[in-house]
């Protein structure tokens, strides 16, 4: 009697971990303006993505969302596992401090005080020594390609220089995500590349990012991109989903 065995089919990879998890979301203001419309989002630890569309098309409401700066109308925003909706206004504003990065086309540095200064900002309510703030700030200098303008103001910088500091300042406290929202707008083509190539090293370190973006060529630079429509998502190259 012969016996035959069936080798069973791979076991689906799970997918990494969920730094950010939105089901169903939805945000709607005054007079009726829906600029999310059911909403389904996940980003896993360590993924590299482009949030990309016109302006008018959500994606700026999307950034509000998943950085934990407005709430939406309805549906499910998870952050490193935290349930936003279950958190107090105060317990959202840890969770931010701990666990989101941002860096934003204007960079928001302080004029008066050094990059090293700047950077430490970044952990002014973490509650750590002042002396370990300044160490950690260097290093995260040092990480951007810095160490030799610790000391400089922002009027002594160039514009790529100053979104350097803006990104250590952003990740000096190891946030579980980075949102970066249109990184590039405020630089030349050069300073631009230069930091889209940071945000790359960054992320092959494990950082995850998502970058905010109205240009689709930056988007496509990226290993995933979720394009923004009319408050929906029209495409997503990790799900295979592809516009209507």
């Amino acid at each position: 009697m012969i016996t035959t065995t069936t080798t069973p089919p791979p076991a689906a990879t799970p997918p990494p971990p969920a730094v950010v998890r939105l089901r169903e979301v939805t945000k709607e203001y005054a007079g009726g303006v829906r600029a999310l419309d059911g909403i389904d989002l996940h980003v896993g630890r360590g993924q590299l993505l482009g949030i990309v569309g016109p302006s008018g098309s959500g994606k700026s409401t999307l950034l509000h969302v998943v950085g934990t700066l407005d709430r939406p109308t309805t549906g499910t925003v998870e952050i490193a596992g935290h349930d936003v909706a279950a958190l107090a206004d105060r317990e959202v504003s840890a969770l931010r401090a701990r666990h989101i990065g941002f860096v934003f086309q204007a960079f928001h540095l302080v004029p008066g005080i050094g990059a090293l200064e700047n950077v430490a900002e970044g952990l002014l309510y973490s509650g750590l020594p002042r002396a370990l703030r300044r160490r950690m700030a260097a290093d995260a200098l040092t990480r951007v390609g810095l160490a030799d303008r610790m000391k400089h103001r922002p009027h002594e910088l160039s514009g790529g220089q100053k979104q350097r500091v803006a990104i250590a300042r952003a990740v000096v406290g190891d946030p579980d995500l980075l949102l970066a929202d249109e990184p590039t707008g405020a630089l030349d083509s050069k300073s631009g590349q230069a930091v889209m190539d940071l945000l790359h090293e960054l992320n092959a370190q494990g950082t995850t990012i998502a970058v905010i973006t109205h240009d689709t060529q930056i988007a496509e630079r990226l290993p995933r991109q979720v394009r923004i429509r009319d408050g929906r998502i029209a495409a997503d190259t990790a799900t295979g989903k592809a516009a209507a």
